[in-house]
C-alpha cells in the first residue's frame, strides 16, 4: 500500500512565469498564476509547478563533481521535429545531439530535459 500520492512536480527558477510558459509550449496545457508560485495543468498528464528562487544556481550537466538535481524525460514520436520545437521555444542542446532515442537539452532556467522516443 502506498504511503502518498504524488501530486506535483515543482521546479525552482529565477522566472516562474516564463518558465511554466516554456513547458507549456513543449507540452501543452493552462498556466496558472503569478508571482512566486506559477502551476502548469498537463492535460492528461502530471501537473508541474515553479517556484520563484532568487538565488537559483542551475544544475551542471554533464559533470562529476555537480548534481544535475533532477531531469524530466519527455517522450516524443519524432525527435528531429520536437527537437525543432524545443529550440524555437528557447532550449539549449547540452550534448552532441542526432542520437536515435534520446537528446538532452536544457531549459531556460538551465534544468536538464530528454527527449525520448521510447
Amino acid at each position: 500500500m502506498a504511503l502518498a500520492k504524488l501530486g506535483v512536480v515543482v521546479l525552482d527558477c529565477p522566472d516562474p512565469r516564463a518558465l511554466a510558459g516554456f513547458y507549456a509550449g513543449v507540452l501543452g496545457g493552462t498556466v496558472e498564476g503569478e508571482g512566486d508560485w506559477v502551476d502548469l495543468n498537463v492535460p492528461g498528464g502530471q501537473a508541474l509547478a515553479f517556484q520563484r528562487a532568487p538565488e537559483f544556481v542551475p544544475p551542471k550537466w554533464p559533470a562529476a563533481d555537480a548534481s544535475q538535481q533532477l531531469h524530466l524525460d519527455l517522450v516524443v514520436e519524432d525527435l528531429d521535429e520536437a527537437e525543432k520545437g524545443v529550440l524555437e521555444l528557447g532550449a539549449k542542446p547540452l550534448a552532441e545531439q542526432g542520437g536515435s532515442s534520446f537528446r538532452v537539452y536544457a531549459d531556460p532556467a538551465g534544468h536538464p530535459f530528454c527527449l525520448c522516443a521510447c
